[in-house]
């Protein structure tokens, strides 16, 4: 039993101080930085408004299901389908709190290769839709629809405290879970792998990468929940370019985004998105683990406290540790909490209705202001927790059920 808690608390204290540093740099980015910037320089479909678009997503710490609602509203407020699946692409593979954290548990070179990798794919990926979207050659897609970003507070005080409560509240909402469960997933790989294990199937790297792009795509993980699966399946003899294309591919796509894109952008565009994120994951992968060198530069680069299972317990360590903890538990019991009240105080004016493919409070928040802006609706109740929208106001079923679809998530019978 020590050696699971021993291999937790050891990669815990390697990511809590980078991790507490990354939310609040993303609650900085929240409060000071107008959303509605984005829009004004993203309106072209050449390589400077994909660039720009990859430029603005890369720190920007949305996970693939937070970003979907981002790219819609960029995309319906003038950016063009170009920038926004550039936008799309490159957002969700990392972000500020990622690349700290990355550099805490897997080294410098990963930490710089993560945000290079996402930039590379989300041009190539962003090229291409806007080649096909200059010769008018993309789905039709219904994105009439205008949403406004939200207003950013007023006043020195409310912007900081907008930053305190999104980057060590709302973020917690988001990835927490996601966060506790790539530590336990790590942790029993730690343990209960031999440490040999993948060096029998060393010989055929690719044939690792493949597999792990069957796995990784259909299901969801965070760019920092990623880490420290992707380090403990290092240790096991996994080779660093594999571990590269679970840091590439695991956060960017699942499959409540495809539906999403799809939706959202249409079949053309989420075909070049899904191929970009799986492309480029395997090319930079094969880069990695073939180029002359860079193999064991990637395989060194390992913290020695991460390599050997333990690390100095320092105080900064421990007390980022037990706030970051804290703050978790605090956060999820809110979510929850939050979850009880509403079924305790729904009433029979209240319509019910199962929405699938919400994932974080980014969803929450995008459910409830579309549906809010149905006529004749009053209020809109979204339990993120239950994964249902409670409704009430004269308004038809299939109204509601229409605006989810349009919004990008699925509604369920």
């Amino acid at each position: 039993m020590m050696d699971y808690v021993n291999a937790f608390v050891s990669m815990l204290n390697s990511m809590s101080p980078y991790l507490l540093l990354g939310f609040f740099i993303a609650g900085l980015l929240h409060a000071f930085v107008p959303s509605s910037i984005y829009s004004r320089y993203l309106a072209g479909t050449g390589w400077r408004s994909v660039l720009t678009a990859a430029a603005f997503g890369i720190p920007l710490p949305l996970c693939s299901c937070g970003v979907l609602p981002t790219a819609v509203a960029l995309r319906r407020s003038g950016a063009s389908r170009a920038a926004s699946t550039s936008f799309l692409i490159a957002t969700p593979q990392t972000g500020v709190d990622s690349i700290a954290a990355t550099y805490s548990m897997m080294g410098l070179p990963f930490a710089i290769l993560r945000p290079v990798a996402a930039l590379v794919t989300s041009l190539i990926g962003g090229m291409a839709v806007g080649h096909w979207e200059r010769k008018g050659a993309l789905d039709d897609v219904h994105d009439e629809a205008n949403y406004e970003f939200s207003e950013l507070p007023k006043g020195l005080w409310n912007k900081v405290v907008e930053t305190l409560k999104y980057g060590f509240f709302d973020m917690m909402q988001s990835i927490g879970r996601w966060l506790l469960i790539g530590l336990v997933v790590a942790t029993l790989i730690t343990v209960l792998l031999p440490d040999d294990f993948f060096s029998t199937y060393a010989r055929w790297p690719l044939l690792n990468m493949l597999i792990i792009v069957a796995v990784a795509v259909p299901m969801y993980v965070c760019a920092t929940g990623s880490i420290p699966i992707a380090a403990a399946l290092m240790l096991k003899g996994m080779s660093p370019g594999c571990a590269l294309v679970l840091l590439m591919a695991a956060p960017a796509a699942n499959m409540a985004s495809m539906f999403v894109v799809n939706n959202a952008f249409g079949r053309k565009a989420t075909i070049v998105y899904l191929l970009s994120i799986v492309g480029g994951a395997i090319g930079f992968g094969v880069l990695v683990d073939y180029w002359p060198g860079l193999r064991e530069v990637f395989t060194g680069a390992l913290p020695c406290h991460v390599m050997h299972h333990h690390m100095a317990v320092s105080w900064l360590n421990t007390v980022c540790s037990v706030a970051l903890l804290v703050m978790i538990v605090v956060a999820l019991g809110a979510k929850y909490w939050k979850s009880y009240h509403i079924n305790q105080h729904k009433t029979t004016a209240m319509k019910e209705y199962k929405v699938k493919g919400m994932m974080c409070v980014h969803c929450q928040a995008n459910v409830e202001k579309g549906l809010a802006s149905l006529p004749g609706v009053t209020k809109v109740t979204v339990d993120l927790a239950k994964g249902t929208a409670l409704v009430e106001g004269e308004v038809s079923d299939q109204a509601v059920i229409d605006k989810i679809t349009e919004l990008g998530y699925q509604y369920e019978a």
